[in-house]
């Protein structure tokens, strides 16, 4: 997980700064947001994200139609309890975010969406940030040598994040 580390610099943007002390699935969902509204013009309001126990292949999955985001809680726990760098876990929840946000914004093909999350990465954070790594290595690359075969994660409800979503503004634009 070193590898992924930032060495935080003085010239560091001030989302990175946001990003890497971000508290909570909802400031680094204003971050997610707000690189995609500068990168892309594009932004979606009226999101909710759902944590739930899916299998480890399986990081978040956006239904078609709704305005739901559904995130892999065990394998997150998986990531929380494997580091203690708070920007690395952002970088991943940023990662995973950002990858459905852009399916929720019609962008429905994988081919186009993993490049994107990397553009928007590299575009807000600069190369050397966790969050373009990950995007380039993909999020698994966190996970690499954990024996996951191993863990067995018991079935819990669907939990909703309370706070998750915080604009109020039109629908798509």
């Amino acid at each position: 997980m070193e590898d992924f580390e930032e060495k935080e610099s003085a010239e560091a943007s001030s989302h990175s700064l946001n990003l890497n002390n971000a508290s909570g699935f909802g400031e680094v969902y204003e971050i997610v947001k707000e690189t995609v509204k500068r990168s892309l013009g594009k932004y979606r309001v009226g999101m909710m994200l759902y944590l739930d126990d899916l299998p480890f292949q399986v990081g978040a999955y956006h239904p078609i139609g709704t305005n739901s985001i559904v995130m892999n809680r065990a394998l997150l726990h998986i990531v929380e309890s494997t580091t203690t760098s708070r920007q690395l876990v952002n970088a991943f929840i940023y990662n995973i975010l950002l990858h459905e946000y852009l399916h929720a914004l019609g962008y429905t093909q994988e081919p186009t969406v993993r490049p994107l999350v990397y553009q928007i990465s590299v575009n807000s954070f600069g190369e050397d940030h966790p969050a373009s790594r990950l995007a380039k290595m993909g999020p698994w690359s966190l996970l690499r040598g954990l024996p996951l075969d191993e863990v067995e994660a018991p079935k819990r409800v669907m939990e909703i994040v309370k706070d998750f979503e915080r604009s109020n503004q039109s629908y798509i634009s």
